[in-house]
């Protein structure tokens, strides 16, 4: 798969720093919500995603990242569709990753590629 990243690994790790806040403040209130565990899950699946992506970005380069980034979205089951309460890790994880390919400005082509080759949860 073709790619472009523009932004520079700075920029990439301060967003991704960023998101993870966000993440964190969500972990934080989830006992307000009223389904606590699963709020805590996925806020926590995405923090754990921004942290790996972070750390790769610093150590492997732009470049690397994304590619690490679409392999691991590419290996998460298609969990779409299925209930709101359901799979909160997996969904969590997608939603870090679709953040992440926004953030870097990720052709929507190349993400919805990544995504046929998902496979459905068994």
């Amino acid at each position: 798969m073709q790619y472009k990243v523009t932004l520079s690994t700075e920029e990439i790790v301060r967003g991704l720093k960023h998101y993870r806040r966000i993440a964190k403040q969500d972990v934080l209130r989830a006992p307000e919500t009223p389904n606590p565990e699963v709020f805590r899950t996925h806020a926590e699946a995405r923090r754990e995603v921004y942290t790996q992506l972070a750390e790769l970005a610093e150590s492997k380069g732009p470049d690397a990242v994304v590619e690490y980034a679409l392999e691991l979205y590419q290996s998460l089951p298609f969990v779409t569709g299925t209930a709101e309460d359901a799979y909160p890790e997996i969904k969590g994880k997608e939603n870090a990753l679709e953040n992440f390919f926004l953030m870097i400005g990720l052709d929507p082509k190349v993400r919805r590629e990544a995504r046929k080759q998902r496979r459905p949860m068994e």
